[in-house]
């Protein structure tokens, strides 16, 4: 499983990266951060130690659905659809549509933080 870098910049900084590089300005480096916070307190809420072991749950036992990951670490279905909804649009977990449910993936094994 790959390594997700992990970049902490302001809002401003990242707006202007983006522009820069939707102008062509600037070409992204394949060693380049994929996902950005803007504070180290927005990127600690989501990588949490109880998020962590989330990932690490959903790395290891593989759950077919939110439903059975809900029953292997005893947390509520709804509060875990919104953890995995917040992780899901910073891009650390993929949810993949199975017959009738969401399946969630983690997407890195490890995560590097540049400042």
């Amino acid at each position: 499983m790959k390594i997700i870098k992990i970049g902490i910049a302001s809002q401003e900084k990242i707006r202007a990266r983006v522009l820069a590089i939707a102008k062509g300005e600037l070409k992204p480096k394949p060693s380049d951060p994929k996902i950005w916070f803007t504070s180290m307190h927005s990127l600690a809420q989501v990588l949490s130690d109880e998020n962590r072991a989330l990932l690490e749950v959903i790395r290891t036992a593989k759950p077919a659905s939110i439903t059975e990951l809900a029953e292997m670490t005893g947390r509520k279905q709804g509060n875990l659809s919104r953890t995995l909804k917040t992780m899901s649009g910073y891009g650390l977990v993929k949810m993949e549509k199975s017959e009738r449910a969401l399946r969630p993936v983690a997407k890195a094994q490890n995560y590097q933080i540049l400042v």
